[in-house]
C-alpha cells in the first residue's frame, strides 16, 4: 500500500468551526463571497466599506450563507480582466477586513473564513473571529501559514494554484490536470497535517492556473478527489470558463454557475464558494435532493 493510500483512511465528515458545525454528511454548505476590495473580478469595490461589506454579509446569511468568505486582496489573474491584481501589503489587507470579521463575528452566527495566503493576515483573521483560513497557495506561498492555523486550531482549505495570481493564466500547461492537481492538493494535506491542523478541506481551484478544458475537466473527475479524505470545496462562481462557454459578461453568469455548482455537487463537493448566494442555496437544495433520494425513503 502506498503512503499516499495509507494516509486517505484518515477522515472525518464534521467539522466544528468557530460555534458551528458543519456536517458534510448531510448536506451541501455554502460559502459567501465577501471581497473588501477595490479591484476584484466581479464585485471589486462594491463592497469595500466596513458598513457595506458588513450589511452585505449579514444579507448573505439570511439567504443561505453557511460561511462568509472575507477577503482582502483581489486574486484576478491577468488577461480577461486587464492587467491582473496587484498585491497588497500586510497591512493594508489587515486595515480592510479586520474590522469586517470583528463586527461579523459580534453579529453573525455563521462561520468566518478568512481569504489569504499571508500568515500574518491570517493570525490578525483568526484572533478577530474567523475559523477558517482559504490558503489558495495550499500552504506554499507563507511557510508559517501552517503554524499559524494549526496553533489557533482553525480549519483550513487548500487550494491548488500554478504559478502565482499574477501569472497563473500566463498558458498554464499539465499532462494530466486531474492527476497533477490531486497529487498537489496532497502534498499539501501531508504538510497541513504535520503542522498539527486537524480540520482540511481541498479546493482544485477553478480558474487559478487552468484553461478552460483543465476546469472542466477536473469538475467533471471531481469525485477523484474524494479518495484524498478531505471535504470538498468548489468556487467556480461566475468565473471566466462559464464566460468563455455563454459569451457572457461577469454579472451574466448565473445559470452558468447555477450548473456547475450542481454538477460538482453530484461529483462529490461539500462546500460551494458563490456570489449569488438566494439563487445557489436553491440549486443546491434541489441537487442534495436528487443526490440524496432513495428507494426505502420516497
Amino acid at each position: 500500500m502506498s503512503t499516499m493510500e495509507i494516509e486517505l483512511q484518515h477522515t472525518t465528515s464534521i467539522f466544528r468551526c468557530g460555534g458551528k458545525t458543519l456536517d458534510f454528511s448531510a448536506r451541501t454548505y455554502i460559502m459567501g463571497v465577501l471581497n473588501v476590495t477595490p479591484d476584484s473580478f466581479s464585485d471589486g469595490g462594491k463592497y469595500a466599506t466596513q458598513e457595506k461589506a458588513v450589511e452585505h454579509a449579514l444579507q448573505m446569511e439570511a439567504e443561505g450563507a453557511d460561511i462568509i468568505d472575507v477577503g482582502g486582496e483581489s486574486t484576478r489573474p491577468k488577461g480577461p480582466y486587464g492587467e491582473g491584481a496587484e498585491e497588497v501589503s500586510i497591512a493594508e489587507e489587515i486595515r480592510r477586513v479586520i474590522p469586517v470579521i470583528k463586527e461579523l463575528s459580534a453579529r453573525s452566527a455563521v462561520a468566518i473564513s478568512i481569504d489569504t495566503y499571508k500568515s500574518a493576515v491570517a493570525e490578525a483573521a483568526l484572533d478577530a473571529g474567523a475559523a477558517i483560513v482559504n490558503d489558495i497557495s495550499g500552504l506554499n506561498f507563507d511557510t508559517s501559514m501552517a503554524h499559524v492555523v494549526a496553533s489557533h486550531g482553525a480549519t483550513l482549505i487548500a487550494m491548488h494554484i500554478k504559478g502565482t495570481p499574477r501569472t497563473m493564466q500566463q498558458n498554464p500547461t499539465y499532462e494530466d490536470v486531474v492527476k497533477e492537481v490531486k497529487q498537489s492538493l496532497f502534498l499539501s494535506i501531508e504538510k497541513a497535517r504535520a503542522a498539527g491542523i486537524e480540520q482540511i478541506m481541498v479546493d482544485p481551484g477553478i480558474g487559478f492556473g487552468k484553461k478552460l478544458g483543465h476546469n472542466l475537466l477536473l469538475m467533471k473527475n471531481l469525485r477523484q478527489f474524494v479518495e484524498l479524505g478531505c471535504p470538498i470545496a468548489i468556487g467556480p462562481s461566475r468565473k471566466a470558463f462559464i464566460g468563455m462557454l455563454l459569451d457572457l459578461s461577469v454579472n451574466q453568469r448565473l445559470e452558468g454557475t447555477a450548473a456547475a455548482v450542481a454538477a460538482s455537487i453530484l461529483a462529490g463537493a461539500n462546500v460551494v464558494r458563490v456570489h449569488d448566494v438566494k439563487e445557489i442555496k436553491r440549486v443546491a437544495l434541489v441537487t442534495d435532493a436528487i443526490l440524496r433520494a432513495s428507494k426505502t425513503n420516497p
